[in-house]
């Protein structure tokens, strides 16, 4: 009977504690993006940390002056969020903030402090500029901006390390390029030696081979 009684406790308990903390990981990640910089940002990207890949611009066609705010709406869910804007221009400074509870939050702002030139995130000023010990290769950040200046549509993008034998997932997932647009491709750290391939709305694809995708900032299809 004791022993009942104790398991009995422990799982009131487990069933307190657990349904609080479950509660403090979803909620609306929705929040004000301020610009406290002296430059105007261009695109806001803002993804699940848990996801592989950025999504689309969430600003769409507005930017957000020095001084000025913009709010962010993002779906009810998760919380912990990876933000990534880019000043001045496609392809201009980038600044990310990543692992940011945005349920706990109203607002985020961005000083530009640690913008890096050509949209390359802080983490790229230590990678390695040669081969790593080992003949691994440089490492570092391989995410990149893809900028459709095509007339087709973009259905599908892959990109995996030169060293994997397949091509993996489609970054893309549900999403699609079309004519005009740009869209962020979010890689994890690591190998910066990629192969990518992209797939047109008229079944089409095009490859590229042994890209170092941690020293370019856009990648523009149709690839030339």
């Amino acid at each position: 009977m004791l022993m009942r009684r104790l398991a009995m406790a422990a799982a009131l308990a487990f069933t307190a504690f657990g349904g609080t903390a479950a509660l403090a990981q979803t909620g609306d990640p929705s929040f004000n993006l301020v610009n406290r910089s002296n430059r105007v940002i261009y695109e806001a990207y803002a993804s699940p940390s848990s996801d592989s890949n950025w999504g689309q611009d969430r600003l769409g066609t507005n930017v957000v002056p020095a001084g000025r705010s913009f709010v962010i709406r993002l779906p009810q869910g998760e919380c912990i969020y990876d933000v990534r804007v880019v000043y001045d221009r496609q392809g201009g400074p980038a600044e990310e903030r990543r692992n940011i509870n945005l349920c706990n939050l109203s607002e985020l702002a961005f000083d530009g402090r640690q913008a890096q030139q050509g949209g390359q995130p802080p983490q790229a000023q230590q990678r390695p500029q040669g081969p790593a010990p080992g003949g691994a290769g440089p490492t570092g950040n391989p995410s990149f901006n893809l900028v459709n200046q095509g007339r087709q549509t973009v259905m599908q993008v892959f990109a995996s390390p030169a060293t994997d034998q397949n091509w993996g997932p489609d970054r893309l997932g549900a999403d699609t390029v079309a004519p005009g647009a740009v869209y962020a491709i979010r890689l994890p750290e690591g190998p910066c030696m990629y192969d990518i391939r992209f797939v047109y709305d008229s079944g089409q694809p095009q490859e590229r081979r042994n890209v170092n995708l941690c020293d370019v900032t856009n990648i523009t299809v149709p690839l030339q």
